[in-house]
């Protein structure tokens, strides 16, 4: 299902936007072996919590952070008092209980959020809104009660840290959020700038934070519309995918790499998809591994015309694009997870057995990547994930689901090998 059809139906976070992208950047039209889905070896699927478009929300469209404790957080779009909100799972015994953290209220507070709260430096979580209700988004902190709580309802402080007004310092921000050693935050927005997303940095200043735009994106030559955040490599050197536009035309989004350069920053492009076997509209993140090289998704295209896997590795002073796998379906909208032994892990959109989505392992062997079904959504267990996966210490993956469960509002849910 793509991008602008999956959200068709909520005018305040995409129609505007992507009307731009489908109108402006409509596309015209490997260097590893793929080998196609195996059956799901021995693993356990459970719901572990069923949304109730309640206190605690509806509809989460991104995944989760886990602490050293096993405790879950996460986002819902909807539900609290309206505009979604931020929640934690603790284990109890054999079952989770979940507490609602905050409520976005609209206006000022912010609403809507399509991304995952991280962990910061300090202990606190951060996340954005997207910005419904008359706004342009927000990043904020929430920071848990100086006294132990003894109830499920039991709400963490938050503080705005910064507005988008929707002018040139962005809109709409969306993905994860990362740090430098420093302390400060680094993002992308799918929309402001010169109209089509930016890169930004927000340092601590005089007790507030102080914005500055790292990259704006222009009318498709470097990309347009980021639709997930930016991660660091060793060098300080900022990476991330646009989903549509790029150099040669096609609008089939980018890879790029920020390097920072005296005062500011350049980018450069490591990548641009044509829409053949690439695959293409990449709205998953990156990840990398401990060579530096980068590893990512596309949600469309490629010879399954579902979206694809990829790896691309240093060389010559470029870039080379490796292909992993090729999905039927769609792809996955959110970035890919590694465990310790190299298997890549993610969730799609849609397709698998029941065109729900599905969750899957990624399996590399002597340069061939085996793709497996770890669960096949269905509609009562959980339906259209747009998430990542997180391990526990003991090697159980939880994630999100964002429709589907028994109250149709999502789920989370664990996965027990």
């Amino acid at each position: 299902m793509p991008f602008y059809m999956r959200y068709s139906d909520q005018d305040q976070r995409l129609s505007a936007i992507l009307q731009k992208a489908v109108i402006a950047f409509v596309a015209a039209t490997a260097s590893m072996t793929i080998v196609g889905p195996q059956p799901a070896h021995a693993q356990t699927y459970r719901v572990i919590y069923n949304f109730t478009n309640g206190h605690d929300g509806a509809n989460p469209e991104a995944g989760l952070t886990i602490d050293r404790g096993g405790n879950l957080y996460g986002t819902t779009n909807a539900g609290g008092v309206g505009y979604g909100g931020v929640f934690r799972l603790a284990r109890n015994n054999s079952s989770w209980i979940l507490s609602p953290l905050h409520s976005f209220a609209g206006g000022m507070d912010g609403a809507g959020t399509y991304s995952r709260v991280v962990s910061g430096l300090d202990g606190s979580l951060y996340g954005v809104t997207y910005g419904t209700d008359g706004g342009s988004g927000t990043v904020f902190r929430l920071q848990p009660p100086l006294a132990a709580c003894k109830t499920a309802l039991c709400p963490w402080t938050e503080t705005v840290l910064y507005r988008f007004t929707g002018g040139s310092d962005g809109a709409n921000p969306e993905g994860d959020l990362t740090f430098d050693q420093g302390g400060n935050i680094y993002g992308a927005t799918l929309a402001g700038g010169s109209g089509y997303g930016v890169v930004y940095e927000l340092t601590p200043s005089s007790g507030g934070w102080t914005q500055r735009v790292l990259h704006s994106f222009t009318q498709g030559l470097d990309g347009v519309f980021p639709a997930a955040g930016v991660v660091f490599d060793q060098a300080g050197n900022l990476y991330g995918t646009t989903a549509y536009g790029n150099p040669h035309g096609l609008g089939l989004g980018v890879v790029y790499q920020l390097t920072p350069s005296g005062s500011g920053w350049n980018e450069n492009f490591l990548y641009a998809f044509t829409g053949g076997n690439d695959g293409g509209v990449p709205l998953a993140g990156l990840i990398l591994d401990t060579a530096g090289n980068l590893y990512g998704a596309t949600s469309e295209h490629g010879t399954g015309n579902g979206g694809t896997a990829f790896e691309l590795t240093a060389a010559n002073g470029g870039w080379s694009f490796g292909l992993l796998y090729s999905f039927a379906g769609c792809g996955p909208e959110a970035s890919l997870t590694f465990d310790q032994a190299g298997n890549l892990y993610g969730t799609t959109l849609c397709g698998g057995a029941n065109g729900q989505g599905a969750v899957f392992r990624l399996t590399p062997s002597n340069g061939i990547w085996t793709y497996t079904s770890l669960h096949d959504f269905a509609g009562p267990d959980g339906a259209f994930p747009v998430s990542n996966v997180v391990f526990d210490a003991n090697g159980n993956l939880y994630g999100t689901a964002s429709e589907g469960g028994a109250d149709g509002y999502g789920v989370v849910f664990q996965i027990t090998p």
